[in-house]
Order: structure tokens, then C-alpha cells, then sequence
């Protein structure tokens, strides 16, 4: 029996691997611009502020070498220490209340979907989501004002004792700012649930309702799992938007009173450009970003695992 030979390549003729290797040059290519705008203006700057951290620097002045004692002074600062308290507390406003409420009010939505009117509801839930932030913080300071909205309503029904200078009060100021995160967050929340309910087979819940299944068990037996990505995905959002919230405490409170609503978003700016901190701005936002990789890394488990 004859083995069939194997033509040797024509002279000239380019080789699988060459041919593989122009593909890839090619590839490289089309991702070189978008790559050199992500190093220039995401990579260079926090290499800088990396390096920053390790100074003691006024910004105008010459920086001194620091070592480690700016990571140190977050452990040992407890203005520090209470900026990332006052960030956990608000990981619970902008992130586990919305996503509880949005669960409960996606059960109602689905189940209701033939009721007229529902997709209007379902926009004006994520309304907030497309308000400049600064527009939102407008609104909630007015709302929150001695003679605004809600120390009206809470003087109309009588209850004028619980009326006071929300954001300007010690035990009201930090929860008063988590519950415009609930707010903000919620209608995102509503959005990425009802459109994940939406993917899940209809004869699941059919054969749910035929075994006499009520609206309890079905969520827990059929739409929650379902729905696992969904929640890993709005933790992450909504998480990261807690962490990194600067600009709703910028324009409401300042981070007052006091040091009551201060968070390390807050800090880093207020370090760097108003107390001449550089170096521990530069290390609170590093700390910050470490922070937010590692948590958003353990949400990331959530995820169901793909089955090949």
C-alpha cells in the first residue's frame, strides 16, 4: 500500500503561520487606537497617582519621599477610616435595599404586564437613571431644606416634631444621601430584572401554577435563579456607584456636617485640591480603587458558570 506524499509548499507561497501572524498584526492594529487612548488617558494618570501616593507633595512644591506612611495615615486617620465606614453604610442604600425593592416590584410588573399603562411605569422608575447628577442633587437639597417637601408633608399630617434640617443634622445627614441612591438606583435595578424575567420560558411557570405553585414559591423556585445573572450585574452597578459616589455629597453636604457624609471620593478631592495633601489623596484613591476591584471581583462569583 502506497502512502499519498504531501506537495511541498510552492516557492514564494506564504506558510500557515505567516499567514496567522498578519492576521494578528492586522488585529493588533485595529485595537492600537483605542488602546492608546485608554494608556493616555486612563494608564498614564494612575500610574501617576500610584507614584503620588508614595510622596508627601503640596502640589506646587517639591515632593518628599513618604514610604507607606500615606496608606498608613487610612488605617490611623479616623476621618479616613469614617470616609470608607460612611461608603459601606452607603453600599446599603444604593445597592442591597434598591435591588430587595426592585425584586418585589418586578414579581408585581410581570405578573401585571397585561395592565395598560405599565410600560409608561416602568419609565418613569428608570427616569432618574437619565438626570444629570447635579440636577438630582439640586432636587433632593430643595426637597430636604427646612420649608422643602418633606418637613411639609411631615407638618401637614401632624407630625411636626420629626420635621428638621435633614442634611444638615448629624444622624440624618448620611441616611438622607443613601436614600437618593435608593431612588437613583432602583428604576436601573426594575429595568435589568423585568427584561431578565422576560428570557425565562413561559411553560415554567405555567407547569408552576398547574402544581398549584403561589406567587412565593414561584419567585423563589423559578424566577430568582433565573434572574442570578441580573442581580450580579445590578450588585455590581450599584455597588461600584456607592463607592465611587463623590458628586451627590460635593453639592449636598460637603461632606458635613461635620465629617458626617464624607466618603473617600470625597476625601481624594477635598486632600488634593483643598488641604494640599497630594500624596494622601493619591493614596485614598488608590486604597478606593483596590477596594471596588476586590469587591466587584466577589460579585462577579454570583454569575452563573456557563455550561459547555
Amino acid at each position: 500500500m502506497t502512502s499519498r506524499a504531501t506537495a511541498p509548499p510552492q516557492a514564494g507561497a506564504p506558510t500557515r503561520r505567516a499567514r496567522l501572524g498578519r492576521r494578528n498584526l492586522r488585529a493588533y492594529l485595529y485595537v492600537l487606537p483605542a488602546f492608546a487612548v485608554f494608556a493616555l488617558f486612563l494608564g498614564v494618570p494612575a500610574l501617576q497617582t500610584l507614584q503620588y501616593s508614595f510622596f508627601t507633595w503640596d502640589g506646587i512644591g517639591v515632593a518628599t519621599s513618604a514610604g507607606f506612611s500615606n496608606y498608613l495615615e487610612i488605617v490611623q486617620d479616623p476621618a479616613l477610616r469614617s470616609a470608607f465606614l460612611h461608603a459601606a453604610v452607603l453600599m446599603i442604600f444604593y445597592s442591597a435595599v434598591p435591588v430587595t425593592l426592585a425584586l418585589g416590584l418586578t414579581i408585581v410588573i410581570s405578573r401585571a404586564n397585561a395592565i395598560r399603562g405599565m410600560s409608561f411605569f416602568r419609565t418613569v422608575l428608570f427616569l432618574p437613571q437619565v438626570i444629570a447628577s447635579v440636577v438630582v442633587a439640586t432636587i433632593w437639597v430643595s426637597i430636604y431644606s427646612p420649608s422643602g417637601l418633606l418637613n411639609e408633608l411631615l407638618r401637614g399630617v401632624g407630625l411636626d416634631n420629626l420635621a428638621r434640617v435633614w442634611l444638615g443634622d448629624y444622624g440624618t445627614a448620611l441616611i438622607a444621601i443613601g436614600f437618593v441612591g435608593t431612588w437613583l438606583n432602583i428604576g436601573l435595578c426594575v429595568v435589568l430584572f423585568v427584561s431578565g424575567v422576560g428570557n425565562i420560558p413561559p411553560e415554567l411557570f405555567e407547569a408552576a401554577r398547574l402544581d398549584g405553585a403561589g406567587p412565593i414559591r414561584e419567585f423563589f423556585g423559578i424566577t430568582l435563579p433565573a434572574l442570578r445573572g441580573q442581580v450580579a450585574v445590578a450588585l455590581t452597578l450599584t455597588v461600584v456607584s456607592a463607592l465611587k459616589t463623590f458628586d451627590l455629597v460635593y453639592i449636598t453636604t460637603r461632606g458635613g456636617p461635620g465629617n458626617s457624609t464624607a466618603v473617600p471620593a470625597y476625601e481624594a478631592y477635598n486632600r488634593a485640591f483643598n488641604t494640599g495633601q497630594v500624596g494622601s489623596a493619591a493614596a485614598v484613591a488608590v486604597v478606593l480603587t483596590i477596594v471596588i476591584m476586590l469587591v466587584t471581583a466577589a460579585i462577579n462569583k454570583l454569575q452563573p458558570k456557563d455550561v459547555s
